[in-house]
């Protein structure tokens, strides 16, 4: 994963935290690909119209990471 995207990723946890994932430890930053994929159910699952857009942006990143360990 790139700088860039792992940069958007944290961004949009933290953009998201309060509303979507308070239950959630407030230092709490995923660090796996399953770790980050639970995060993007839960803000899209909770989030707004705009956060499930960028969850879907999110989960190409993930995607191509995937294909790229592989």
């Amino acid at each position: 994963m790139k700088l860039d995207e792992q940069t958007e990723l944290v961004a949009l946890l933290e953009k998201y935290r309060e509303r979507c994932l308070w239950f959630v430890r407030q230092d709490y930053v995923p660090v796996s690909r399953d770790e980050w994929s639970h995060t993007l159910d839960l803000i899209e699952r909770y989030g707004d119209m705009n956060a499930f857009k960028q969850v879907g942006k999110a989960r190409k990143w993930l995607s191509q990471l995937s294909k790229a360990i592989s």
